[in-house]
């Protein structure tokens, strides 16, 4: 039998949940849960992001310099923002580039979806590996 430390999966983007919930009761709740996110550099687009011709109100005028860094063929005008042609800020199933990802960012537009995934399970009684493929060889030994 190998003993195992079940602190050698704390590595990573990973983390503790205590509880005295029944196990059922906590794989439903990691299962239902998600959050929204802005999407990251190098994630898929999930829909296309198309700005029309015109004013762009929503921005002030500090914010032109900046925009225009990211890309997006804008001018002053009068002190307001105006897109000076049609803007495809991403597309449909394409990675998201590090401006697009800003300028998504700026819209509140979200892609991403954050969910936690439960790896192990360990109580006084035993110690349970949940994510498939992951075994013991998997876990960095002390």
């Amino acid at each position: 039998m190998t003993v195992v430390n079940p602190f050698q999966f704390l590595r990573g983007n990973t983390g503790l949940f205590f509880t005295n919930l029944p196990k059922e009761e906590v794989q439903r709740l990691f299962e239902e849960f998600e959050e929204h996110d802005f999407a990251r550099t190098g994630s898929m687009a999930t829909e296309k992001v198309e700005l029309k011709e015109g004013p762009l109100e929503q921005f002030t005028h500090e914010m032109e310099p900046f925009l225009r860094k990211q890309g997006m063929p804008v001018r002053l005008n009068k002190g307001v923002v105006e897109l000076v042609a049609d803007f495809v800020v991403c597309e449909e199933g394409a990675q998201i580039s590090p401006e697009s990802s800003r300028i998504l960012r700026l819209l509140g537009i979200k892609m991403a979806t954050f969910r936690l995934q439960l790896v192990c399970r360990w109580t006084s009684e035993d110690f349970e590996v949940y994510r498939e493929g992951l075994d013991l060889s998997d876990v960095e030994s002390s």
